[in-house]
């Protein structure tokens, strides 16, 4: 438990300016409530963030209370574990460059995919 404390410690921060840095106006003015458009700004987002998955979880809780729509948090937790804009070229130094960009297109397609699926079953059950 002492060896997580500073990545608990890394999140509590990490929420704490995200609370005060991103206002809703910002939210609204990204994801604006159409599936297709949130899906892909959903996924883009998480392209870009790197952390561990437990973090997108907090931040994924974060961005439904702020009214994002469960598109754009399905996309962006999912795109952040499976897709890494950051990781691209050390995954192409040991992985091979085919292979990465195979990959990570795969990744990209699927969390399109699985993400609009999601909400979808999801909606069936409400």
């Amino acid at each position: 438990m002492i060896s997580m404390l500073p990545m608990i410690l890394a999140i509590v921060g990490l929420v704490g300016l995200f609370q005060s840095y991103i206002t809703q106006e910002m939210f609204a003015s990204v994801f604006d409530g159409n599936a297709v458009h949130d899906t892909l700004a959903g996924t883009l987002a998480g392209m870009i963030a790197v952390g561990q998955a437990v973090v997108s979880y907090i931040l994924g809780g974060e961005l439904l209370k702020q009214g994002v729509s469960l598109y754009a948090v399905t996309a962006f937790i999912l795109a952040w574990v499976t897709l890494g804009v950051v990781q691209l070229p050390m995954e192409a130094e040991v992985l091979g460059l085919g292979f990465t960009i195979r990959r990570n297109l795969l990744a990209f397609i699927s969390t399109l995919l699985v993400s609009v699926m999601t909400v979808w079953i999801l909606e069936l059950w409400r």
